[in-house]
């Protein structure tokens, strides 16, 4: 039995090794590509020790295009992503605090609204958004890519309403007979006990706004406003020859932030995640 137990550990580890490292091997293949030429990319080897090592495609790449070096690529991604992130937490939280504690009319109408929202496609309102920011002249801005999100994200809102739902009614009916307001609940009471629930968001809401391409693809057209995911997608030119050892590079480094933000915060997001599954 003891020898049985022994090879199933055994079977079952090489197994999640295994598939742990296909899974990985394209970001290991991008990082291996980003120390190797042109000629060698194009080859499709899979190696992931490069023959000849190019350091400077770093140097190459940091360089950036149109007299813009990547460093300031990387800080408008940096301030974007941000500002939009804080304005998920704050208008998320408001509103899954009103719909989970707060009885006003229509809620449940509003809430399905809410939830409605979730099932359309972005491609389905992507046009129409372009119009309107367009007609009052803040399309070539940042505005269409961080204002929406001071308006609350449905997945988001949804989470915290899950969590929010586990923190007993009664902490609310204490601090109401004790004077306290709502907005005093809210930011005294709801606030500190939904922190796993909202590092969860700054993760995920960081992760998806850092890697947004569609949206600075849409309203960006000057080059010393692009961000990193859009001056990336720079690097390949079908009219000339593309440095694909730069680009891997960049790509490279634009992982940094998304990595360490995760490192950093990886205990509270399976906390919020997983309590967020099972309150309520």
């Amino acid at each position: 039995m003891h020898s049985a137990r022994t090879t199933r550990k055994i079977i079952y580890h090489v197994l999640v090794v295994v598939f742990g490292f296909i899974m990985i091997y394209p970001v290991l293949w991008m990082i291996a590509g980003s120390f190797k030429d042109n000629s060698e990319i194009l080859r499709g080897s899979l190696s992931l020790i490069p023959r000849t090592v190019k350091a400077s495609n770093y140097s190459t790449g940091w360089k950036g295009f149109a007299g813009t070096s990547f460093a300031r690529f990387f800080l408008n991604s940096f301030i974007i992503t941000v500002v939009a992130t804080l304005g998920t937490v704050i208008s998320s939280s408001l509103v899954a605090y009103a719909f989970c504690r707060v009885n006003f009319r229509g809620r449940k109408f509003w809430f399905t609204c809410m939830l409605a929202t979730m099932m359309l496609p972005s491609q389905v309102i992507m046009i129409p958004s372009f119009l309107i920011w367009y007609r009052i002249g803040l399309a070539d801005s940042y505005v269409p890519l961080i204002l929406p999100y001071y308006c609350g994200q449905a997945f988001f809102i949804y989470q915290m309403m899950q969590f929010m739902k586990g923190i007993p009614k009664e902490l609310d009916e204490a601090a109401t007979i004790d004077g306290c307001s709502k907005y005093t609940i809210y930011t005294n009471i709801i606030l500190p006990l939904l922190k796993p629930s909202i590092v969860t968001t700054v993760i995920i809401q960081f992760y998806w706004k850092w890697d947004d391409y569609m949206g600075p693809l849409l309203y960006l057209s000057k080059p010393e406003s692009y961000t990193a995911s859009l001056a990336i997608k720079m690097f390949a030119d079908a009219a000339s020859k593309t440095d694909y050892g730069a680009m891997f590079a960049m790509s490279t480094l634009s992982l940094i932030p998304v990595f360490l933000i995760f490192l950093i915060f990886n205990r509270y997001l399976v906390e919020g995640i997983g309590t967020s599954g099972l309150k309520g």
